[in-house]
């Protein structure tokens, strides 16, 4: 449960913006084209993480590393919740998706604790955390920029952050290593992945799952907003419920994952993850087709992502640290990709061309899965033996 608390409160500090994007931009004076950069200067920061920081759970106690991570983070949304200007602003926001990272560490360390047989289940309950974060911060946006406007969402935050890494020193079990690789060594091992087939898939899978995850959520705000609608922040936000709704129903593919399904359930969850669009596609048209369109799409990523990490952290279980972070470069990039996107395609195409955009993703996604399927089932086979 504490794992997956962090990995929400962490998370959230990256996506909490999205729902009050057009609240932020009219207090600082930003046109709508640039209020994309947002989030992508909070995702531009995680990459940096997790390229540089996660790679550190393979030498140093992860307790500690939690810990550090949680309070610079809350220094991050301490500067964000005081910016009067962009640059202080992204400041604040670049540092907190730095150390952010923090849910990687999290999902590695919660992956060694686990026992062989279970560690699907428990990649389920902690993502499960992290997609909590990533959708449950719009309601919390919503309401709290409706009751005391959106710096409030920043200080909510920072205290949160402080309180966990209390708990974090007082609660988890130490992590100490008897035998310390460089960093040097485990930022080459690290590289070394880009060269097997199993780690590259699966990020170009999760890299094209999180675009399409990041258009709908960073751009679903604005025709929700717009005509016909004019819902407001605190409206706009109960939509991370069904969010929620469906990532939840998802945290079961961790037990598909340890009964050996995971490629199945890759496979058909892209499917669904592409068929959703069919829905979230009428936004201007129907609040009720986005709801099923959101709770089918936020059940897909859950699955997919669940999935993922089970294949990658049963192949290489000597370094989970390490292939996570390597692993979540892919869905960075990714977010970051579908967030400016999804902002300048509504721009030119209305949220016609983001629900295209978001389809192309999902497509994409699917097509990287069929040719590379029997690469995950051969280190499955592997595993096993």
């Amino acid at each position: 449960m504490l794992f997956a608390v962090i990995c929400a409160v962490a998370v959230a500090t990256i996506y909490v913006a999205q729902p009050v994007l057009a609240r932020i931009g009219n207090d600082l004076g930003l046109p709508e084209a640039d209020l994309g950069w947002i989030v992508t200067t909070g995702q531009l920061g995680y990459l940096i993480g997790l390229a540089l920081l996660v790679p550190l759970g393979d030498m140093f106690d992860r307790r500690k590393l939690i810990a550090g991570h949680l309070l610079l983070a809350a220094v991050g949304m301490a500067l964000a919740a005081v910016a009067t200007q962009l640059w202080l602003l992204l400041a604040g926001l670049v540092i907190a998706g730095l150390f952010a990272v923090v849910v990687q560490t999290t999902v590695a360390f919660a992956a060694d604790l686990s026992a062989a047989a279970e560690r699907g289940r428990t990649l389920g309950a902690v993502t499960s955390g992290v997609i909590i974060g990533i959708l449950g911060a719009r309601v919390l946006a919503g309401g709290l920029a409706a009751l005391w406007g959106w710096r409030s969402i920043y200080v909510v935050l920072a205290v949160l952050l402080i309180a966990l890494t209390c708990f974090v020193l007082k609660l988890l079990p130490a992590d100490p290593r008897d035998v310390r690789a460089t960093y040097g060594a485990v930022l080459i091992s690290l590289g070394g992945l880009f060269r097997e087939r199993l780690f590259v898939s699966r990020g170009l899978i999760a890299f094209f799952l999180f675009a399409s995850f990041g258009v709908l959520w960073s751009g679903l705000a604005l025709p929700l907003g717009a005509e016909p609608w004019h819902l407001s922040t605190a409206q706009i936000g109960l939509f991370g419920i069904a969010g929620l709704a469906g990532a939840l129903g998802a945290s079961r593919a961790g037990r598909g994952a340890d009964a050996g399904r995971a490629n199945v359930v890759t496979g058909g969850a892209l499917v669904l993850l592409a068929a959703s669009w069919s829905a979230t596609g009428q936004a201007s048209w129907s609040l009720w087709a986005v709801v099923v369109g959101v709770i089918v799409l936020d059940f897909a990523v859950q699955a997919v992502h669940v999935s993922n990490q089970h294949l990658l952290t049963a192949a290489y279980s000597h370094r989970t640290s390490s292939v996570i972070g390597g692993y979540m470069l892919f869905y960075s990039l990714g977010s970051a990709v579908g967030a400016t996107g999804t902002t300048a395609v509504y721009s030119a195409a209305g949220w016609a061309g983001s629900s295209l955009l978001g389809a192309a993703f999902a497509l994409c996604a699917l097509m990287v899965w069929a040719v590379n399927r029997h690469a995950a089932a051969d280190t499955r086979r592997d595993v096993l033996v």
